[in-house]
């Protein structure tokens, strides 16, 4: 058997640029593992933030990261070979996954190759209906809108704050998805839609007749209404963008509402929501088979609609990066593996 396999890595921290089409050692599954041949990767956040050396965190925060690294965690293949001790998968399975995150943030998901062994947990079935760059577009930002609106999944301690993340009942509520055509965003419209919920959508305007295709029932142009500035009494905030300027959302939000950013680093607004009444939480997302096993089944029926902004084959990753660094992203990049 063939020991090599081609892969994207970089062997120093920066930009695009460091991104190489390199032969790194092909993985072998461990006890509990599966190995996959990929198809496709689907691109997120975590991936560059690695290939910078996670220089946005704070320095207690940042993992070792060992050189060279592969970056990725979202793919979608078929089954090569299983562990003997791994039931309910067997070779020549068509599957998708968020391999493991949060566990391998130091680099140790390492999706962007022609193989990855995937701890049996964090695999699923990959529906026959569902290509295989749709499936790979999925895991990270769909798991992320499910845990942060639906359902957690799991009692791991939340190291971004020292309770448990709730998601709150979305049905006959309003929320206000701000980011919305992005590759949470533009899930967590339709996963509010899904519940019963009025879901108002913030983003440019070039996204408005795509975002009320999707469900929305309100838009709003962020480049010319501020959305904290025209909205208020909304019972839920999802921002998917985040960061120091999410506090501004608060005053958005009724009395008893919720603000959930999805990158929290940098907020600074505790005292205005307790004043206000209003619960700020955030999670990490999780690898998580069994939900994406359950989502498989509403990317089926259509339900849930993944959107392609761009593809670009493996070895032009740096292109893909390039790509996501310009930003205004009408849904999610993926990468074809030959």
């Amino acid at each position: 058997m063939d020991q090599f396999m081609k892969a994207i890595r970089f062997h120093e921290f920066g930009g695009p640029e460091v991104l190489r089409y390199d032969d790194a050692p092909k993985p072998a599954p461990k006890a509990g593992e599966v190995l996959v041949r990929i198809h496709a990767v689907g691109l997120n956040p975590p991936d560059w933030y690695l290939r910078e050396g996670y220089r946005m965190l704070p320095l207690e925060w940042q993992p070792e990261i060992s050189l060279p690294a592969i970056p990725g965690t979202d793919i979608s293949g078929v089954v090569e070979a299983v562990a003997s001790d791994v039931e309910g998968f067997s070779v020549g399975d068509e599957v998708y996954s968020m391999v493991r995150f949060p566990s391998g943030l130091a680099g140790q998901s390492s999706a962007y190759a022609q193989y990855v062994s995937v701890p049996a947990p964090e695999l699923a079935h990959k529906p026959s209906e569902v290509d295989h760059v749709t499936a790979a577009a999925a895991p990270m930002s769909l798991l992320t809108a499910w845990q942060f609106m639906i359902a957690l999944g799991h009692d791991e301690p939340n190291p971004l704050q020292p309770h448990q993340h709730e998601p709150r009942p979305l049905d006959g509520k309003t929320v206000l998805v701000n980011g919305a055509a992005g590759g949470v965003g533009h899930l967590a419209v339709q996963l509010g839609k899904w519940k019963g919920a009025k879901v108002i959508a913030a983003a440019s305007a070039r996204n408005e007749a795509l975002l009320h295709d999707l469900g929305a029932d309100q838009f709003i142009d962020y480049a010319t209404n501020a959305p904290e500035d025209v909205i208020r009494d909304v019972d839920l905030v999802v921002d998917t963008v985040g960061g120091p300027k999410t506090d501004r959302f608060l005053r958005t939000l009724k009395h008893g509402g919720a603000l959930f950013p999805v990158f929290p680093l940098g907020f600074s607004g505790a005292r205005e929501a307790e004043e206000r009444g209003v619960t700020v939480s955030t999670t990490q997302v999780r690898s998580n088979g069994p939900q994406l096993e359950q989502i498989g089944r509403l990317l089926v029926d259509g339900t849930i609609r993944i959107l392609i902004d761009s593809t670009y084959p493996l070895s032009l990753a740096r292109h893909a990066h390039e790509r996501a660094a310009k930003g205004h992203l009408q849904g999610k990049i993926v990468l074809i593996v030959d």
